[in-house]
């Protein structure tokens, strides 16, 4: 399975249970069918009741907790209509803010089981004082008892959802189920919320509701829009630094939610599209979600993040297809996705095979890791590597995948042959950090990981006289460092021959002649004789090859 594109709802450890008692605590309509449109108005008015209660004279508490929260709604339930908040109500997070506010959220729930659509919120300034509580309940499920049984398993509505929605076979990720209580249609229903998401030509993130007794679909949407319903617009943003993007964005809309603008660029043919999710940094990626404003500007700072990922995947995109005809990262038009906000200050970005990530850093050593073209461009290489040579990651193979991530990504980023500058911390750069690597003088450039750093001069090595050499454990064998070394003869390189033709040459290497165990010299003997396909026997550009890596001792 892929990843997923949106994060699916949790899958509750009771659906491993094959038939399940589940005690409704109200029963949504008379034994007799409905008929009459009075009953049907005040079962609709019933099932979804918004709440708003703001506080004049806020009520002081201990802590902003949510058992304060419910206490509050406990004392308070002829205001609110909610009864008995202790019973019904369960904690589904607490967030603090920057004006220090704490919002604390809770779902309706019937014996545990969550109400589709009812949530309260209620809201504690600084001061641990409650100022407002808003949200919605569903108040047909108040006065009445219904006991219920799940005669469907959690594995028979996956099925029914799959086939409902007519799912191709590949998912970008494992279907999952939820049991709610479902508001449809005159009654409350108890049944499993499924989300099936899939690519292709009519990509989808299906939510389909399936009666837990009768194993019938009830309802279902499609959350993410059909490729030929979506019209990509321009939209802008404010990157990390400050910098204005010009971005493609589209127009979505979702439940309860009205319009709002998603960082999904479709405006590219024969790619499935350029997407940019939000990690929230909570550690928890079955949260992870499509990101998504207000408008079509993106301007906060939280946003900055995703925007430089967003535009910045865009722009490697370009690359690659402009500058060597290869349609996204598979050369096939797979999606690019990439992943911000990732973990708590997390400080590194990664490709893992499907994927780019990016952390926010700390703040210290490194900013929004997405700021970097060439970060971008570095991890999105790897992705192209992963379709093409596939070196191994580990000794000179490893270094070399390194090395063509670096390369190219000096290559798109090609305002120097700096790796990383523009995501250096401040106080890193006060201690003298401004880069992580260089292309151009890899010597110029301390190795600050210490244990990497004990095998060598503690500085990046420009010639095989000062490698590295290392155990698997340290650095897979010396990926990273002895990187530089490759890196060193690719700037030598272009001086010679300039950008545009050392990465034709680079990348013929890397899709027709490396292998996955390539080491340094096999890259020289693929290299030169990509130069010579490209530009003949006896050429400046072969000439050049072989002088750069003769400069940095590779034969």
């Amino acid at each position: 399975m892929k990843k997923r594109l949106i994060a699916p709802v949790i899958l509750s450890s009771a659906l491993l249970v094959g038939s399940i008692p589940v005690n409704v605590f109200a029963q949504p309509v008379n034994s007799i069918e409905v008929s009459s449109v009075q009953s049907l108005k005040e079962w609709n008015e019933k099932a979804s009741v918004p709440l708003f209660v703001k506080e004049r004279n806020a009520e002081k508490f201990s802590s902003s907790s949510s058992a304060n929260a419910i206490a509050y709604l406990k004392k308070n339930q002829e205001k609110t209509g909610i009864q008995n908040p202790d019973q019904h109500l369960k904690v589904k997070n607490v967030q603090k803010d920057e004006l220090g506010m704490t919002h604390v959220r809770f779902t309706q729930a019937v014996n545990g089981v969550p109400v589709e659509g009812s949530e309260v919120i209620v809201h504690f300034n600084k001061n641990d004082e409650i100022v407002s509580v808003n949200g919605r309940t569903n108040q047909s499920l108040i006065n009445d008892n219904l006991a219920a049984r799940t005669t469907v398993t959690s594995d028979a509505a996956l099925q029914a959802a799959l086939t409902s929605v007519n799912a191709p076979e590949e998912l970008t990720y494992e279907p999952t189920a939820e049991l709610v209580i479902y508001p449809f249609e005159q009654k409350n229903h108890t049944a499993y919320k499924v989300n099936v998401n899939f690519m292709g030509d009519e990509p989808g993130n299906w939510f389909v509701y399936v009666d837990a007794n009768s194993g019938k679909v009830i309802d279902k949407y499609n959350g993410l829009m059909h490729a030929d319903e979506v019209k990509t617009q321009k939209g802008s943003g404010k990157g990390v630094h400050g910098d204005h993007r010009e971005l493609h964005i589209t127009r979505v809309k979702e439940d309860n939610a009205g319009t709002k603008f998603a960082l999904a660029d479709y405006s590219h043919e024969k790619i499935e599209g350029i997407f940019t999710y939000d990690s929230k940094n909570d550690g928890d990626t079955r949260n992870d979600t499509l990101y998504t404003g207000n408008s079509a500007a993106f301007i906060s700072d939280y946003d900055r993040a995703a925007v430089d990922a967003h535009y910045n995947s865009e722009k490697v995109y370009d690359y690659f297809l402009n500058e060597h005809g290869r349609n996204s990262l598979d050369g096939k038009g797979m999606a690019i996705n990439s992943y911000v906000h990732f973990g708590n200050n997390y400080n590194n970005a990664f490709w893992n095979g499907r994927w780019m990530t990016y952390g926010d850093g700390d703040g210290q050593f490194f900013i929004s890791l997405s700021a970097g073209l060439d970060v971008a461009a570095h991890e999105m290489t790897h992705g192209v590597i992963s379709h093409t040579a596939n070196l191994a990651y580990r000794n000179q193979s490893g270094a070399l995948n390194e090395s063509f991530a670096d390369i190219f990504g000096a290559l798109v980023d090609d305002s120097d042959w700096e790796m990383g500058e523009d995501i250096m911390a401040p106080a890193a750069k006060e201690s003298g950090v401004t880069r992580l690597r260089s292309l151009s003088d890899p010597n110029s450039v301390v190795v600050s990981n210490p244990q990497r750093a004990a095998y060598g001069s503690g500085v990046y090595p420009a010639h095989m006289d000062q490698y590295y050499n290392m155990p698997l454990s340290v650095d897979n064998g010396g990926v990273h460092v002895n990187s530089s070394i490759t890196n060193h003869a690719a700037y030598l390189i272009g001086q010679e021959i300039g950008r545009e033709k050392l990465g034709k040459i680079f990348y013929r290497a890397l899709s027709v002649y490396l292998t996955s165990n390539s080491n340094f010299s096999e890259a020289r003997q693929a290299i030169v004789q990509s130069a010579t396909d490209l530009y003949g026997a006896g050429s400046v550009e072969e000439a050049a090859v072989n002088a750069g890596f003769d400069a940095v001792g590779i034969h």
